[in-house]
């Protein structure tokens, strides 16, 4: 910067060679003034203001306050010279905040490089719009950089650069960002073959991902797809391999990214990404003795065994999983010990079993005492994960023996973890309430709240506990040291159930009162308050005692705190009322049972765990908090889905202390994803032309337009069938980035999976075949959607019906007369049988079109059973669904065709309705003239 501008850099030279902070002063604000004066008197070519500016800059640098220049930093992004132009933006980046007013003066400057064929403007602008992003320009210009990161023209670090800009937008102001609209779009690029570009994309697509799951759920296949082609087929460039490890950064995100979706159930993806991870784990099975290639190795390996787990605990891949992170809990690298425990939460967290990690309790129990702050954290994750009834009482003894010596960043973590584990895995009341005012005793200004207050809930529910816990309380309260939440404790307890003990040798109500109210001078105001209550209690049940107690509200009742005097008063007032007065007695009554709710505890550890900008697909816990995360999850996306698209997902409400003690589980807000939405389908006549003919034909075309042609056969067997399914490419150019989905409503009626993930490149004049493979579950009446997008000049996306229909699946049944009209009978009329007349067409002669309706009633897998019926022209047909679940369903037509009303009734009976009713309405369909 400086080499060309002598000025400049004999302005660097005499600021460094100042031997003082006074002369270094003195020769700033000699150039300052300098530098305002030509700046004032104007005049000023291109060079000469971007020399000032950079002087000004360099001063901006070193830390002295600079108010002059913006507006011709400004001038200078304006600027066709390069240099001008680097210098106006680096002086825009550093001088100017995001609420700057100057900075809508560049908006237009920005833009005009954003459009610009030079892709140095291009770079310079993105670098702008990443690293001061204001609202204004982030809302102006989002557009036009995503067109640069689509655009197949743009070079691959302008792509690069530009995805990342959309992401530090998106995280800035996500409301600015179409992301479901632009989501197929955005989809596209993670097919570049630049696996720079694929990275950058993956990021912007992650943060995309976690919002919007739904629409972008096309990018589960890329995923799979890309991961395959760097694993299995080493399809990736030498230059991004590190230490021998292939795009490692890239592999770590595309495996995340598979995390944020459920398993799938498509069996080839799950092939194809069983055996991905397979090779990941046998690969980095034996670490080398390079570190850089251990660590890129670890990385991978890590983040595959995490999506293993996400996706079936049982499978095999587990198990080998389990072997390896054993190896790293007790490796001498502190990251891998790290990330071995980490991993192993996850393990524990979604795991049906927690006996292969048990088997590792002693050494994740010695590294709570790792000297490594981080590796002892996620020590503790793991052991409140991998609790369960059996190990309980071993793990939160370690932990409370551990508490004692923990560091205070840990404390108030670990306490909410024991107190959830103690109540939650509680072999009997009495070791809880031990194990709680163990707890409350020993971490002392670390138990929240919500601790004592579970405390207060579960001792007033349970009868047969409430004499043992005012015991035990009193025991406690004798020490000498006894902590102001214990203090609350025993103030209640003994309030309420001091009764039930005072009978006892050394319990007597002068002791329980001597021993409570010696702790109350070392207690603030609210805690005096709880122990007033506790007093006009012990005036109702201990009549011994009301004098001390009434010179204890008199004294209170000149106090400066105004709570503490008005209690004073009111306790003062009932302590004084005559015996025969029964008001003191109903004020005073014993609290009933507080309502059953879940515990607020687990809701608190969830947001104090919170996290940041990638969402966990897990929490610490156990197997079943999981499973009502995800339910919980779930619910949150099922109402989102009844809000507009641009309303917020949820709100967080702030829990009150009220709230803690009823126990309500405040969980923290889900991030509800976009609700899963039928493919919109292409129209056109010839369209529904195409598939109607294809619902009675098993071959034919699917749709065709001036790039593409869609063809298929297809066969099918009992409840299975299988599409051979092609794709022509008509033009002179490749369609790339193409993708073939299929969407299906119901699931568990019927499954359609390609047989492998198509190739994402369609050559010019050629043409692909993809195997789809279906199965018929169970009646169904929705039918699935091919989806196809690629990319031919501008994105093209064509949804269109798959003509696979419930008579697909039926076989054709032979009846004699008499067996025929047997079982018409027996099915019986409405509602298993299903009539309607609509008109026909008549051939050219004038007469019924009998061989065209024979073809669609045979067409439709039936069999025309012939002398059946008097009628000639009438057809009669028989057939049986075949499905894997529900299994066998009958289904017996009947064609009446009348010529001179150009009328036909059709008769369909079955055993199940769903059955009649979709056949009748397939086949009129066919046959009906429009």
């Amino acid at each position: 910067m400086a080499s060309n501008m002598r000025g400049l850099t004999q302005f660097i030279a005499d600021i460094r060679g100042a031997r003082v902070r006074e002369l270094e002063e003195k020769r700033i604000n000699k150039e300052m003034a300098n530098i305002r004066k030509k700046f004032k008197d104007g005049n000023l070519d291109g060079y000469q203001k971007k020399k000032y500016v950079a002087k000004i800059i360099f001063t901006y640098i070193l830390g002295y306050k600079v108010d002059i220049g913006h507006l011709e930093a400004v001038n200078l992004i304006s600027s066709s010279k390069y240099s001008e132009k680097q210098i106006g933006y680096l002086a825009v980046t550093l001088l100017m905040h995001e609420n700057s007013d100057f900075l809508r003066l560049v908006v237009n400057s920005i833009r005009k490089d954003l459009d610009e064929n030079n892709e140095v403007h291009n770079c310079l602008a993105l670098h702008a719009i990443a690293n001061v992003g204001s609202s204004e320009m982030a809302e102006a210009l989002a557009e036009d950089v995503h067109r640069l990161l689509i655009s197949p023209t743009s070079m691959t670090f302008v792509k690069k650069k530009a995805a990342l800009t959309l992401l530090r937008i998106y995280r800035k102001r996500p409301e600015v960002i179409p992301a479901a609209e632009w989501a197929l779009r955005l989809v596209s690029v993670m097919d570049d073959q630049d696996l720079g570009v694929v990275l950058c994309v993956t990021s912007l697509i992650m943060a995309l991902a976690q919002d919007h799951a739904d629409a972008y759920a096309v990018c589960y296949t890329k995923a799979v797809d890309r991961l395959h082609r760097i694993v299995i087929e080493h399809e990736y460039s030498g230059i991004y391999t590190y230490y021998k490890v292939p795009a490692p950064w890239l592999q770590v995100k595309l495996l995340r990214l598979l995390q944020y979706y459920p398993p799938t159930e498509d069996t080839t993806l799950k092939n194809v990404l069983n055996e991905t991870l397979h090779t990941i784990m046998t690969s980095s099975a034996e670490p080398s003795r390079n570190v850089q290639h251990n660590n890129a190795q670890n990385a991978v390996l890590f983040e595959a065994i995490s999506l293993a787990i996400h996706l079936d605990t049982r499978s095999p891949l587990v198990d080998t999983a389990a072997v390896l992170l054993a190896r790293f809990i007790s490796s001498k690298e502190t990251n891998v010990r790290y990330l071995g425990l980490d991993t192993m939460a996850h393990l524990a967290a979604r795991s049906d079993t927690l006996e292969p990690l048990k088997k590792h309790q002693g050494t994740i129990i010695l590294s709570l005492r790792d000297k490594d702050i981080s590796v002892r954290r996620r020590a503790l994750d793991l052991l409140y994960s991998m609790c369960d009834v059996d190990n309980s009482e071993l793990i939160v003894g370690e932990l409370l023996r551990y508490l004692k010596v923990a560091d205070y960043v840990l404390r108030e973590e670990m306490v909410l973890k024991i107190a959830i584990l103690t109540e939650k895995y509680a072999s009997s009341y009495k070791w809880y309430v031990d194990t709680i005012l163990q707890l409350i005793s020993a971490a002392g200004d670390h138990v929240g709240e919500e601790v004592w207050y579970r405390v207060v809930q579960i001792v007033t529910n349970t009868e047969d506990l409430q004499e043992y816990a005012a015991r035990v309380v009193f025991e406690y309260l004798k020490t000498p040291s006894a902590h102001e939440s214990l203090v609350k404790v025993g103030g209640y307890i003994l309030g309420e159930y001091g009764h039930l003990i005072a009978n006892e040798p050394g319990y007597s109500p002068v002791e329980q009162f001597q021993v409570l109210h010696s702790k109350s001078q070392f207690c603030v105001a609210p805690t005096r308050s709880l122990l007033l209550s506790t007093y006009i209690k012990w005036v109702n049940v201990f009549p011994e005692i009301k004098p001390q107690l009434i010179n204890i509200f008199e004294r209170y009742r000149h106090v400066l705190d105004a709570e503490l005097q008005q209690r004073a008063c009111e306790y003062y007032a009932l302590a004084c009322l005559p015996d025969d007065n029964e008001m003191l007695q109903n004020v005073c009554e014993e609290m009933p049972p507080f309502p059953p709710r879940v515990s607020g505890l687990t809701s608190r550890l969830n947001r104090k765990m919170a996290d940041t900008e990638d969402k966990r697909t897990w929490i610490h816990g156990g197997r079943e908090m999981n499973l009502e995360q995800q339910q919980m999850t779930t619910l949150m996306r099922s109402k989102q889905a009844e809000l507009p698209v641009n309303e917020s997902a949820s709100e967080s409400a702030d829990s009150t202390m009220l709230n803690s003690l009823a126990g309500l589980n405040l969980t923290s807000p889900s991030e509800a994803g976009e609700s899963g939405a039928i493919p919109r389908l292409t129209v056109g006549p010839s369209i529904d032309k195409w598939y109607k003919k294809l619902t009675y034909s098993a071959e034919g075309v699917l749709y065709e337009d001036v790039q593409i042609q869609i063809g298929m056969k297809s066969r099918f067997q009992g409840y299975l069938g299988q599409l051979a399914i092609y794709f022509g490419n008509k033009v002179s150019a490749p369609l790339t980035s193409f993708t073939s989905t299929v969407y299906v409503s119901d699931s568990e009626a019927i499954s359609a999976t390609f047989a492998k993930i198509p190739a994402n490149v369609l050559a010019p004049r050629t043409q692909s075949q993809q195997l789809l493979q279906v199965e018929c579950k169970k009646v169904f009446t929705s039918h699935p959607i091919l989806t196809v997008s690629f990319l031919a000049g501008a994105h093209q996306s064509i949804s269109i019906r798959l003509p696979i229909t419930v008579t697909k699946f039926f076989e054709g049944v032979k009846f004699g007369q008499a067996d025929f009209f047997e079982r018409w009978k027996l099915i019986g009329g409405s509602p298993r049988e299903s009539q309607t007349v609509f008109p026909i067409a008549l051939d050219a002669a004038g007469h019924i079109d009998l061989p065209h309706n024979r073809r669609i009633v045979s067409g439709n897998h039936f069999e025309i059973l012939e002398g059946i019926d008097p009628n000639p022209n009438n057809i009669v047909g028989a057939a049986v669904l075949h499905t894997s679940v529900d299994g066998k369903v009958g289904c017996l037509l009947r064609l009446e065709p009348n010529r001179e009303a150009k009328l036909c009734r059709l008769t369909v009976r079955s055993t199940s309705e769903e059955v009649a009713a979709e056949v009748q309405k397939l086949v009129e369909a066919a046959l009906r003239t429009e």
